[in-house]
C-alpha cells in the first residue's frame, strides 16, 4: 500500500501539478535534498565556483577593459511597488574640525529595502513555495527543503542567508537577444524562447555545447533603456519563459541575470502562475538571480565572453544582497 500511494503522488508530480500529494517530508520531496550537495546546502549554484573554474575564467582577460554592468544607485532610480530608497548626509560636513591637524568628514544615512531596489541579487531566502506534505500541514517550502519554520526570525533568516552564497567569479556568457531580434530593445512581455537563445549564441560565434557548469548567462533584452522612464521599465518586460528556465538548469549555470527587474517574462502567458521561472531556478535548483543590470557597453563592443565577478554582500540572514557586478574582457 506505502509503494502504491508513493508512485500515485509521483505520477501527480510529473504529470504536471504543482503540488504533489502525499509525496513530501522535510527529509524528501520533489526538489530536495539536492542530488550533487546534499541536504545541508545552502549555497546552489555558488558551489561550482571552485578554484579551477575560476582560473579557466581569468583566461577569457584579453585587454584588461572592464564594463560596469550594474546600475548606479540613487533617488530616482525605478522601484518596484512601494520599496523604499533614501540616503541622507546628516550634514556637511558631519562632523569637525578635530584635533590640531583640523580634521573633517562625512557620513551618511541610508534606508533602503534590498529586494527590487537597483541592481539586485536574489538569494536562497527569497523564493518558496506553500505546498501539502505527507502529514497533510502546508509548509513553506525554499531551497533545498528547508521550511519556513527553520528559517523565519523578525532579525534575518536562521537559514539560506545571502551569507552563505560564495564568490562568483567566472565564465560570464552575454546572450543578446534585442541585437538577435534586429531591435533596439524587446516589445513588453515578450517570452524569449529557446530558439532565440540558441539563435543568439550562433549569431555570436559561442557554441552552446561549450557552456559549462558554473558559467553566469546574461540575458539582454535592452530594457534597461527605460530606467530613467519608471512607468515603461516597472510594466511587463520581456523575459525568458519556462523552456529557456529548464534550458539554463540543464547548463547548470551558476546565475542568471538581465537588464530587468524580474529576468523572467511579465507577466507569465499562463496567467495563473506568479513568478514561475523564479521558483523553478531559486527554489527548485539553486541558480541565482541578478536583476536590473545595464548591459548595453557589452552588447556595444559585442563582448559575448568575460570575466565575470560578483561577491553578494554577506548581510546574515538576508534574503539577497546589493549588486556591483563587472565583466572584464
Amino acid at each position: 500500500m506505502r509503494s502504491f500511494v508513493f508512485m500515485f503522488a509521483l505520477v501527480v508530480f510529473l504529470s504536471g501539478h504543482i503540488h504533489p500529494i502525499f509525496a513530501q517530508t522535510r527529509e524528501q520531496g520533489p526538489w530536495w535534498p539536492h542530488p550533487i550537495w546534499g541536504k545541508d546546502d545552502q549555497a546552489g549554484g555558488s558551489n561550482w565556483i571552485t578554484p579551477e573554474k575560476i582560473l579557466e575564467a581569468m583566461k577569457l582577460v584579453k585587454t584588461g577593459k572592464v564594463y560596469e554592468i550594474g546600475q548606479v544607485y540613487s533617488a530616482d532610480m525605478p522601484l518596484f511597488g512601494q520599496r523604499t530608497y533614501s540616503m541622507i548626509i546628516p550634514s556637511s560636513p558631519t562632523d569637525g574640525p578635530l584635533g590640531e591637524n583640523r580634521l573633517v568628514y562625512h557620513d551618511e544615512f541610508l534606508v533602503a529595502e534590498i529586494g527590487q531596489v537597483g541592481t539586485q541579487f536574489d538569494g536562497p531566502g527569497h523564493i518558496g513555495t506553500r505546498m501539502e506534505m505527507a502529514d497533510g500541514t502546508e509548509q513553506d517550502v525554499f531551497y533545498n527543503g528547508f521550511t519556513i519554520d527553520e528559517m523565519k526570525s523578525p532579525y534575518g533568516l536562521l537559514q539560506l542567508g545571502i551569507e552563505h552564497i560564495k564568490p562568483i567569479i567566472t565564465r560570464g556568457i552575454l546572450v543578446d537577444v534585442a541585437a538577435y531580434k534586429g531591435v533596439d530593445v524587446l516589445p513588453s512581455s515578450y517570452e524569449v524562447t529557446v530558439e532565440d537563445v540558441q539563435g543568439a549564441l550562433m549569431k555570436q560565434g559561442i557554441s552552446e555545447d561549450s557552456i559549462k557548469p558554473g558559467d553566469a548567462i546574461l540575458f539582454r533584452y535592452g530594457w534597461s533603456r527605460y530606467w530613467k522612464d519608471h512607468d515603461t521599465y516597472n510594466t511587463n518586460p520581456p523575459g525568458i519563459g519556462m523552456a529557456v528556465a529548464r534550458w539554463v538548469v540543464d547548463k547548470k549555470a551558476s546565475m542568471i541575470g538581465s537588464d530587468q527587474w524580474a529576468t523572467e517574462v511579465i507577466p507569465n502567458p499562463d496567467a495563473r502562475l506568479a513568478f514561475p521561472i523564479h521558483q523553478e531556478l531559486i527554489t527548485k535548483n539553486g541558480i541565482w538571480n541578478l536583476e536590473s543590470m545595464n548591459l548595453e557597453s557589452l552588447s556595444q563592443d559585442e563582448a559575448y565572453e568575460f570575466l565575470f565577478i560578483h561577491t553578494p554582500i554577506r548581510f546574515k540572514g538576508a534574503t539577497g544582497s546589493p549588486a556591483r557586478p563587472i565583466a572584464i574582457r
